[in-house]
């Protein structure tokens, strides 16, 4: 068997803006940085003019005693008669020199160590390099993208000033390695082979690509594949202190596969380059994580010329609110059932700017209640930060407060807290529920679909208990940016797609009028391929609205 192949130096630039391994969940809080990386830069060009300064003030001292010692050593007794130049060498080698030993031993780097020392504290760690190695990965599983589209700078169809070197490639095949995750390992690091082969310079070594390209590939069950790329490593390196015993080994499997199979030859190995398409993604934890991934992408939404024609928009002033007489909100139907709205015009672009300002400073990285423990805790399925903002806080958060509340007809009174959230690199929260689930009801009239998603995911009747103000009623979301690519909401129960557009905000039911969660409602934020994305939820809850949305039996709004 086979031990790890020998780790690389792992060369990625970025400056982010906090520690503990949360920078990458938020672009708004890592564009800060691009000025503090431009800081930094500007004292590495101070520091190499002092060095410069300091090379030309030697370089003058040692052009003028070249000139002096070559006239004094072709003739030192002559050169020494005259009382000056005995004086004047006395005086060189008791003051000067000691001049220009001070002169060297000066250290211009001093500003600029002490200027990154001051700012290592909010440079990304470890943790913070997986996780974006990690969403770049996610975004290539979600978007269908290859490596080559990415290591070109290819997203969207669109060509982006970033590409990725063959040691990038290589240190996402070996993040990914390190994680056991064998299946991108191999694309990334038959990516920086292919870039390699092509003649692109490296500071890994082609062995070291090939050592863990083909032990990986082995992993995936392709036992030809990796016997052809390792004996290309022994070819390269026939000393190599793993490929020798690594290709005894794989040919042996080999031959006991072929003996099983009563097969005397193995047929030839794929000509074809390995590509998104050779091996299999292994499937995880998410049950609709085909379902979830085509809708991000845009494929596999239901929306019929049937259903279509059930949409419809208005002018919505909310049974005659004084506040919308005047200026009713503009409301587009999403979708028919369950309902779901769009309302125009919800924020506008000072309200945005207004609210990012304040939460800015405050975003940390979102969490998720722990159904077994009912305790917040990040998770690697939400990759945003977030921040709670109070009404009290800013004229503005009261007046967007009010407006939700004149807009839904719905109480905000016992509401949670207005809370913003920016979205990281390849940011993201996987298909979930905004409502607490209560424990299934056996007498509950349901199909056998119903039936199953109800059984399928675990209760938590207490996510809301502390708040005493009943569960999430509805969910309010405002869009506070365009998302140049990627980052919709989407509904994989039904296949409805909700792309974000800025200003406007969305607005749906979580519970039935008989108070039974509508899990049709289960809904994703997908991952951001290009832009930054930032939102604001405001989360209804059952106190308050007893008059306002009243109880009924029957699960149909």
């Amino acid at each position: 068997m086979r031990g790890c192949p020998p780790a690389a130096v792992l060369v990625l630039c970025g400056l982010c803006w906090a520690a503990n391994a949360e920078i990458f969940t938020s672009i708004g809080q890592m564009t800060d940085l691009i000025y503090t990386e431009k800081e930094l830069v500007q004292s590495l060009k101070e520091y190499i003019r002092a060095e410069e300064s300091k090379l030309a003030a030697v370089k003058s001292w040692a052009k003028k005693l070249d000139v002096l010692t070559r006239a004094s050593t072709s003739d030192p007794e002559g050169f020494l008669a005259h009382p000056v130049n005995a004086y004047k060498l006395m005086k060189r080698l008791n003051t000067e020199w000691s001049e220009l030993e001070s002169l060297v031993l000066q250290d211009p780097s001093d500003g600029f160590i002490s200027n990154i020392s001051a700012h290592r504290q909010y440079f990304p760690d470890e943790e913070d390099e997986k996780g974006a190695a990690k969403a770049l990965m996610r975004l290539q599983d979600t978007y269908q993208l290859d490596s080559e589209s990415f290591a070109k700078g290819n997203l969207h169809g669109v060509r982006y000033n970033a590409e990725l070197t063959v040691d990038d490639c290589f240190d996402m095949g070996k993040t990914a390695y390190n994680e056991v995750d064998y299946y991108h390992s191999v694309l990334w690091m038959q990516q920086a082979l292919k870039q390699m082969d092509a003649g692109e310079e490296a500071v890994v070594s082609k062995a070291d690509v090939l050592d863990y390209l083909s032990y990986s590939v082995y992993q995936m069950g392709d036992l030809p594949r990796a016997i052809e790329l390792t004996r290309r490593l022994v070819a390269i390196d026939p000393g190599h202190q793993r490929a020798g015993g690594n290709l005894r080994y794989f040919e042996k499997l080999l031959s006991a596969e072929l003996t099983e199979k009563d097969q005397s030859q193995q047929e030839p190995m794929s000509e074809q380059p390995i590509t998104l398409g050779t091996y299999k993604r292994p499937r995880d934890y998410l049950p609709e994580r085909e379902t979830y991934e085509a809708l991000c992408r845009g494929e596999g939404v239901k929306m019929t010329i049937k259903r279509q024609s059930r949409m419809f928009c208005r002018y919505q002033d909310r049974n005659r609110n004084p506040r919308l007489l005047l200026k009713p909100m503009l409301e587009e139907d999403e979708w028919d059932s369950p309902h779901i709205v769009r309302y125009l015009n919800a924020l506008s672009d000072e309200e945005i700017e207004k609210i990012k300002e304040l939460a800015k400073p405050r975003l940390a990285r979102a969490t998720v209640r722990d159904p077994k423990t009912g305790v917040l805790t990040v998770a690697n399925y939400r990759v945003s930060k977030s921040a709670w903002l109070e009404g009290e806080e800013d004229p503005v958060i009261d007046r967007v407060n009010q407006r939700i509340e004149d807009v839904t007809g719905l109480s905000v009174a016992t509401a949670e807290l207005l809370q913003v959230a920016n979205y990281g690199v390849g940011g993201q929260y996987e298909p979930h529920f905004d409502f607490s689930r209560r424990p299934f009801d056996s007498n509950l009239k349901v199909d056998g679909n119903r039936l199953a998603t109800y059984l399928n995911y675990k209760d938590e009747p207490d996510a809301f208990k502390s708040l005493g103000t009943g569960n999430r009623v509805a969910t309010f979301l405002n869009y506070m940016s365009d998302v140049e690519a990627g980052g919709a909401t989407v509904f994989p129960d039904f296949g409805a797609a909700i792309w974000p557009r800025k200003g406007t905000a969305v607005f749906w039911y979580n519970l039935f009028r008989s108070g039974e969660g509508d899990y049709r409602t289960r809904h994703a934020a997908c991952p951001v391929l290009v832009g930054s994305k930032w939102v604001s939820n405001k989360w209804i809850h059952e106190r308050g609205q007893e008059f306002r949305r009243p109880c009924g039996p029957s699960e149909v709004d």
